[in-house]
């Protein structure tokens, strides 16, 4: 297929392209209105037709003669366990489960909240779900109890879906008692609370509220997929590092199934009978849309992985995983990449493993440095593919499509061009359009194109607000950058993370891609912090490869030196500090907003998605030692 047909097609008349989109999911009943426009100015996709997201991912692909291939590799490092998973043992799976919750009182339009680890169970609870038309709400295993109980009272579940543990490297993490803790905290109280018992960690089950997993579905009637309209919710995802009310974007059912099929084929460039491998956790967007949904509906086999990218037993465990199971492609974040790296800088480690089957690694959720990006290249000799969304997407908004013959060519620092139905257009702050070349505010012009969230749970005006009302017409992404003559987008990172600098606007991201690209530098931070001069100057924050050994001040002339001969000495870049590591999410994003306000001596609420709290300990130490804050 040709790219700019394509693009232009799905530009000039979204309505025709959608819908001829739509014809590659197995409907119960084919939409007859392809968009809708809602009361509140966003677009929904195939309202009144019927399907199920479950059936597609599932049952389907029984039907198509997958019955005997594995959909599900299950491996956990972490306790031992590898488990091959076809699509008719999933289907039995599911059903069972599914008729357990129907025995509870789950039905369509009900919500559950599943706080699990990454196990099978819990991607079978998703699909259950879907399977009766139920809404899943997934928090993220380890969410401090004030976090679970907030989404609690937001989503309002009937039942909620556990295990009695999570397993961080080799430390146990008691997950009842921190959803009883939740249930407390919570107005809303649960009718029921489903508890998968580990063998390493046994957990009290009240027997008022809670039922075992495997015991619940003793005896019970397996239940069919529900049919359920297009525009009918199938999850709620709250979004990350939300405070007070929380923000849970809302997926429906038939512009996500015909999104993510088109995203697997023609994006991802995956086919049936492919092996995939999203290595992330279903607590974030890329777990719902590529670890489970997307893949199983197109009928590939997906890794369903429990580790961490190193110490699961090393550095080397993303390449047994891709040796074992023949891995086609896998998605990742750069973050990961960048530990592996700092572990084993000279991949050795990847060398002791057979990667022949390996045709490309796509690399999203965090900007991707030029040296990670050379690193990876070299190293396993396949395309290294960046590409940009977010969890309102639900799926890509910019990436080669490399399903398609002759996919756009990769240009340093670019998340490539516009996938389509995505109407790309660069904003200044009136909302007028910038010339190439010149950076704003990256923004959507509306419709938005299926799959993507189109409200908040129950709060039409949040999404409004949130979203739409800074650039009316628009969708507004919160990212800044720029799109070259060429059409191609370049993200610099969150419109916050600019600085000024006498009067400059200057993007914190390229210092960081220049700092990033230095030979003792696994990854780094760059912040601006107060300056009475100059109202803000940038400083570094720099985590050193394994195994390096350098004098820290030679290591900040040489990083001062090279900002000023790539950025201009307009950036005044003069500190760089050397720190152990630094603040993330559990997704992996580096927590910028809170090292600015570390540096700031401002204080800060730790945020629930923070991977070890700790850490802000010592930057803080950090920082004060060196005298910047």
């Amino acid at each position: 297929m040709d790219y700019n047909e394509q693009y232009a097609a799905s530009i000039d008349n979204p309505e025709a392209y959608w819908a001829e989109q739509a014809n590659n999911i197995a409907w119960y009943k084919a939409p007859q209105t392809i968009l809708t426009t809602t009361d509140w100015g966003t677009h929904s996709w195939y309202a009144d037709g019927e399907l199920n997201t479950c059936y597609l991912a599932v049952d389907h692909q029984v039907e198509q003669g997958r019955g005997e291939q594995v959909a599900l590799y299950y491996d956990s490092p972490v306790t031992n366990t590898k488990e091959a998973i076809t699509f008719n043992d999933l289907q039995g799976r599911v059903s069972r489960f599914a008729g357990a919750l129907r025995n509870l009182g789950v039905e369509k339009g009900d919500t559950v909240v599943i706080y699990m680890p990454m196990i099978p169970e819990a991607a079978v609870a998703m699909l259950a779900c879907a399977r009766l038309g139920a809404v899943h709400s997934v928090v993220f295993g380890g969410f401090a109890p004030h976090e679970l109980a907030i989404r609690i009272d937001d989503a309002k579940p009937k039942v909620i879906l556990t295990a009695s543990c999570g397993i961080e490297f080799d430390k146990q993490i008691a997950y009842k008692p921190l959803v009883d803790r939740a249930i407390e905290l919570a107005e809303h109280t649960p009718l029921h609370t489903l508890v998968c018992q580990r063998p390493m960690l046994k957990a009290e089950l009240d027997p008022s509220r809670d039922l075992d997993w495997y015991q619940a579905q003793e005896g019970v009637e397996p239940a069919e997929c529900v049919p359920v309209k297009g525009s009918d919710p199938l999850y709620i995802l709250y979004t990350s590092g939300t405070t007070g009310q929380p923000k849970g974007i809302v997926r429906d059912n038939g512009g996500y199934a015909v999104a993510l099929r088109f995203a697997l084929n023609n994006v991802y460039g995956m086919e049936a009978g492919d092996v995939w491998w999203g290595a992330s956790d279903i607590g974030w967007v890329v777990g719902h849309s590529f670890i489970v949904y997307g893949p199983l509906m197109g009928g590939c086999s997906a890794i369903f992985y429990e580790g961490k990218p190193i110490k699961t037993p090393d550095a080397g465990a993303f390449w047994r995983i891709i040796e074992e199971y023949k891995v086609n492609s896998m998605f990742c974040a750069p973050t990961a990449f960048r530990a592996v790296r700092k572990e084993d800088p000279e991949g050795a480690l990847a060398k002791q493993y057979d990667l022949g089957s390996l045709r490309r690694v796509m690399v999203a959720g965090e900007k991707l440095d030029s040296s990670t990006y050379q690193w990876l290249s070299d190293l396993l000799q396949v395309p290294v593919v960046d590409h940009w969304w977010q969890t309102e997407t639900g799926w890509p908004v910019t990436a080669p499509m490399m399903g398609w013959d002759n996919p756009s060519a990769p240009r340093l620092g670019s998340t490539n061009k516009p996938i389509p139905g995505y109407d790309i257009q660069v904003l200044d702050g009136d909302g007028e359009p910038v010339a190439a070349g010149e950076a704003g505010n990256i923004c959507i012009k509306l419709p938005l194109p299926p799959g993507v969230a189109w409200s908040i749970w129950n709060n039409n005006d949040r999404f409004v607000s949130s979203y739409l009302s800074t650039f009316p017409g628009y969708y507004h992404t919160g990212d800044g950058g720029h799109k070259d003559a060429d059409n191609y987008v370049y993200i610099t990172g969150r419109t916050d993370d600019v600085i000024n600098v006498s009067g400059h606007r200057l993007s914190t991201g390229e210092m960081e891609e220049v700092v990033s690209a230095h030979a003792a530098v696994a990854e780094c931070a760059v912040i601006g912090i107060a300056d009475e001069l100059k109202g803000q100057v940038p400083v570094g924050l720099i985590v050193l490869k394994g195994g390096v050994e350098i004098d820290e001040t030679q290591l900040e002339q040489e990083l001062v030196a090279m900002v000023r001969e790539q950025v201009g000495a307009l950036a005044c870049f003069r500190r760089a500090v050397v720190v152990q590591r630094l603040p993330k999410t559990r997704s992996g994003k580096i927590l910028r907003a809170i090292l600015r306000k570390i540096a700031a001596q401002e204080s800060y609420t730790t945020p629930s998605t923070i991977d070890d709290e700790s850490i802000l300990g010592e930057i803080e130490d950090k920082i004060k030692a060196v005298g910047i804050a």
